[in-house]
């Protein structure tokens, strides 16, 4: 019995519009249909519908710590939404009990159980260098191409809030940019000056006319001026990086570097937080990690201060 994962339009607003159905008869799963139903409402994307909806489905032979979770803790919330008194199964070894206080610190703190979790090792994402950004920059002969690359070293976009940008809300009189997050959020981001002028290039040198509402559109081809799509930009991202031999030059790694660049210059947590999209200060915690250089920069920095002299050996 094999399930695959379906997207269907529906006018009804508690009905999610991701689907997991059997593939054979097209019946549709009842448990995993209702769960993600009740996460549509909490309103959010569907593209995170379909991480759920796929991490109850899919078994690879090795699947990462990370992923392990994900999956851990979809199934758990999926299950406990079927069964809600159902006992709690303890694994010896992946649980630990902590002391749970109430909201406000009222009352006694009751006994709990952390969630099921493998140990997932640290990863340490180094920023791309400033020689790095400008090979990978100077790969590039469009203005569109040049725009979208921009935005998410200048303004620290996600990839999927570039493809979701519309016309409209690029305000380049204001120099503001109106951008869809994750969750529905939207968010008006400052725009620097030289993100103004890539996309002022763009739109007035190469942006079909007409051509359907998207802010990037496609160039060439029969669907000439349709929306830009996720794999349009990775295989644009994959043959740049094989041009300049620049592997780590992803559109994430574009979107750290502006929030190590952003850490560097002094901007606070908070603000950088707002600028990020993120719901939480400790995502932004993520971002904030130090490089090699700049433990060179430190060190070197603290050695010419000569805080304590060398002692004086007697000849």
């Amino acid at each position: 019995m094999k399930f695959c994962v379906i997207y269907q339009q529906t006018s009804h607003n508690a009905q999610s519009p991701v689907r997991v159905v059997e593939q054979a008869t097209g019946r549709g799963v009842s448990w995993i249909n209702r769960y993600l139903d009740r996460e549509y409402v909490r309103r959010l994307a569907n593209t995170t519908l379909c991480t759920y909806a796929y991490n109850l489905l899919r078994q690879s032979p090795r699947p990462s710590p990370s992923i392990i979770n994900d999956r851990v803790a979809v199934a758990d919330r999926a299950i406990r939404d079927e069964f809600p008194d159902a006992p709690c199964q303890i694994a010896r070894g992946f649980h630990q009990a902590f002391l749970q206080r109430k909201p406000m610190g009222l009352g006694r703190p009751r006994l709990a159980m952390s969630r099921l979790r493998v140990k997932v090792p640290k990863r340490n994402i180094v920023p791309l260098s400033v020689n790095e950004v400008s090979r990978f920059w100077s790969s590039f002969r469009t203005a569109r191409d040049l725009a979208i690359v921009g935005l998410m070293l200048l303004q620290g976009l996600r990839s999927a809030e570039v493809l979701a940008l519309n016309r409209d809300d690029a305000l380049l009189s204001e120099a503001q940019l109106r951008v869809h997050g994750k969750g529905n959020k939207f968010r008006f981001l400052p725009l620097a000056p030289e993100t103004v002028q890539l996309l002022e290039h763009y739109l007035r040198l190469e942006r079909p006319n007409p051509c359907s509402a998207a802010l990037f559109v496609l160039l060439k081809g029969r669907v000439r001026g349709a929306r830009m799509t996720r794999a349009g930009l990775r295989s644009l991202f994959r043959y740049h990086r094989q041009t300049t031999s620049i592997n780590l030059a992803n559109p994430h790694r574009f979107r750290h570097t502006f929030a190590s660049d952003m850490i560097r210059a002094g901007m606070s947590l908070p603000a950088l937080m707002q600028l990020m999209g993120h719901a939480d200060i400790q995502t932004t915690l993520v971002y904030v990690q130090v490089t090699p250089q700049d433990v060179y920069l430190e060190y070197a920095r603290a050695v010419a201060q000569h805080i304590r002299p060398l002692p004086v050996t007697a000849s």
